[in-house]
C-alpha cells in the first residue's frame, strides 16, 4: 500500500494487534540502492513483527536489498508481483512480472541466498488476457522452485493498460477459488488470501481452505477491527482496550514525533478512520482535517478531535 502503511500507520496499527504480521509500504530497490536507506528502512521496534515489501526485477539489486533487511531486523522480505500500476509497470515491477516468471523464480533465488529471512511473494492471479487457473498455478510452480514457500494471492486478475490502480482492485471480480485450488494442487506451499475481505471475521470463512489473510484498505479505513485479530486467530486473550483508549496510547508517539520535527498531519492522517460508525467520528475527522495540517498543530489537537466522539 504504496504511500499508505508508513511507520507512523504501522505504529498505529500495532496498538490494536499484537500479532498480526505487518507489511512496509513498497520500496523500490532503486530508492534503496541509490537513496536513504536510513530513511526508508528504519522501523520502531515496537512495529514487529514487520515485513519489507520490496519492488523491482534485478536479482542482484533485490539480493542487495533482502540483505538490508536482515540487517535492519525486518522479519520477512516481500517481493510485490501485484501492484498494477502504469509508474510500476514503466519500472518492470509489480504486477508485469507475472509475464516473466523465470524472472522472478531469478530473484527469488537470489534473495534467498542472500538472507536467512523468509522471502516471500505477493501477486495476482494473472494479467491481462491470462485467464486460465492453469496459467497462475504455473507461475506459482515455477517461482516456487527457486524457494519461495509462502505466496500471498490477490485473488483479482491485473490489467496492465486501460485500469486504474483503483479500478484494479475493483473491476476484475475476485475468484478466490483460485487461491482455494492453489492450496489444495501445492499443499506444501503457504496461501495467504487477499483482496475483498473487510474485516476478520470475514476471513474467517476462508480458514478452512487457505493458511490466513491479508487485509489491506479494509483494516486502513476501519482500523478497529484489527482489535480482534489476535483474539479470532491466535487465541489471544489479553484485554484489548477501546477507541478512545487506543488514541490516548498513541498520544506519546506523536509527542516524541513531533519533537523530532514530523508534522502531525504526517500521522494522524492514518487514524482518522479509528471511530469508524460511532457518533461523533464525522466531527473527529473533519477537526483533524482541518487542523493537524498547521504548522503549529501539536497532540493537544488530537485530543480535541477524539473529544468530539461520545464515550
Amino acid at each position: 500500500m504504496l504511500d499508505w502503511t508508513d511507520r507512523h500507520c504501522r505504529y498505529f496499527h500495532r496498538l490494536l494487534t499484537r500479532r498480526a504480521l505487518l507489511y512496509t509500504e513498497m520500496v523500490t530497490t532503486a530508492a534503496l540502492t541509490h537513496g536513504d536507506p536510513v530513511r526508508l528502512l528504519d522501523f520502531d521496534p515496537f512495529e514487529r513483527p514487520l515485513a519489507l515489501q520490496l519492488g523491482g526485477s534485478n536479482p542482484a539489486e533485490l539480493a542487495s536489498c533482502a540483505r538490508m533487511a536482515e540487517a535492519w531486523g525486518y522479519d520477512e522480505v516481500n517481493l510485490n508481483v501485484g501492484c498494477p500500476s502504469e509508474r510500476v509497470h514503466a519500472g518492470r515491477f509489480g504486477a508485469c512480472l507475472m509475464a516473466e516468471p523465470g524472472l522472478v523464480a531469478d530473484c527469488v533465488s537470489a534473495m534467498g541466498e542472500a538472507t536467512t529471512l523468509p522471502v516471500t511473494v505477493k501477486t495476482r492471479i494473472g494479467i491481462d488476457d491470462m485467464e486460465a487457473y492453469e496459467s497462475f498455478a504455473s507461475f506459482i510452480d515455477r517461482v516456487a522452485q527457486a524457494g519461495c514457500r509462502v505466496f500471498i494471492v490477490h485473488a483479482r486478475k491485473a490489467w496492465l493498460k486501460g485500469l486504474s490502480p483503483h479500478e484494479n482492485r475493483t473491476v476484475p471480480p475476485l475468484r478466490y477459488e483460485f487461491a482455494y485450488r492453489l492450496k489444495a494442487d501445492f499443499s506444501r506451499l503457504e496461501v495467504i488470501l487477499n483482496g475483498g475481505i473487510a474485516t476478520p471475521e470475514q476471513g474467517l470463512d476462508c480458514l478452512a481452505q487457505v493458511d490466513g489473510i491479508m487485509m489491506g484498505r479494509g483494516a486502513y479505513e476501519n482500523p478497529y477491527s484489527l482489535a480482534s485479530v489476535d483474539r479470532l486467530y491466535f487465541g489471544d486473550t489479553h484485554p484489548v482496550p477501546d477507541r478512545a483508549e487506543v488514541v490516548r496510547m498513541f498520544l506519546p508517539y506523536v509527542e516524541r514525533r513531533l519533537r523530532e520535527g514530523v508534522p502531525l498531519k504526517a500521522m494522524t492522517r492514518h487514524i482518522l478512520g479509528i471511530f469508524h460508525g460511532r457518533p461523533g467520528a464525522r466531527a473527529f475527522r473533519r477537526y483533524l482535517s482541518e487542523n493537524a495540517a498547521r504548522r503549529e498543530a501539536g497532540a493537544e489537537v488530537l485530543e480535541r478531535a477524539a473529544g468530539f466522539v461520545s464515550p
